[in-house]
């Protein structure tokens, strides 16, 4: 493995839309890095799950809670046939079903955080760290308050509890400076390149 492989995870649009993270894709691979994003399908499987956790926990819709169920089962059968391609490729790695996440999460983060991407930005970033995908990028938009306190509020156990661990949080507001962005992704980069050659 010659490149460092650098995760990408944060607030759904600003994770997926090149113009709202300022083509970060590009521009990690432009810098010799490959990136590493998570599966969209896993966002519906997160919202699908609060249902279920909320119907057990806070006695909301037990009928909502099914209908949920039968959501997941939905998304995870449409899914089947690229996890077992992915399963005996070489190269690409099956995504992790949504209890995955909710075992990786909790005891970090309460599964009841469920606020914008609430538990399940943590889960997405345990995953990678699971996956061999130690350098992780968390994009931050608009000054969303609660991807500002899951995303950055986590990072500092994430650390403790994976040292080898390498994440930024890089803020994509309207006023924000792109060259801070870059220079922090540089900087995350380097220090990406250093651990690569210690390793």
């Amino acid at each position: 493995q010659s490149k460092p492989r650098v995760g990408i995870v944060g607030e759904i649009l600003v994770k997926f839309a090149p113009a709202a993270n300022n083509h970060l894709v590009e521009l990690l691979e432009r810098e010799g890095a490959q990136a590493v994003v998570p599966d969209l399908l896993d966002f519906f499987l997160y919202c699908f799950y609060n249902q279920i956790y909320k119907a057990k926990q806070l006695g909301t819709s037990k009928k909502a809670a099914r209908l949920a169920g039968l959501g997941i089962r939905a998304l995870e059968w449409l899914r089947l046939d690229p996890r077992k391609a992915f399963e005996k490729s070489r190269h690409f790695e099956p995504p992790a079903h949504i209890r995955e996440l909710v075992s990786y999460a909790q005891p970090i983060v309460s599964i009841g955080n469920q606020t914008g991407e609430g538990w399940f930005l943590t889960g997405e970033m345990v995953e990678l760290i699971h996956s061999d995908v130690l350098n992780i990028v968390c994009t931050q938009p608009f000054g969303c308050l609660p991807n500002h306190v899951v995303g950055k509020g986590v990072i500092k156990e994430l650390r403790r509890r994976y040292p080898a661990s390498n994440i930024v949080a890089i803020d994509y507001d309207p006023g924000a400076s792109e060259v801070n962005q870059l220079n922090r992704i540089k900087l995350m980069l380097s220090t990406a390149q250093k651990n690569m050659k210690n390793a």
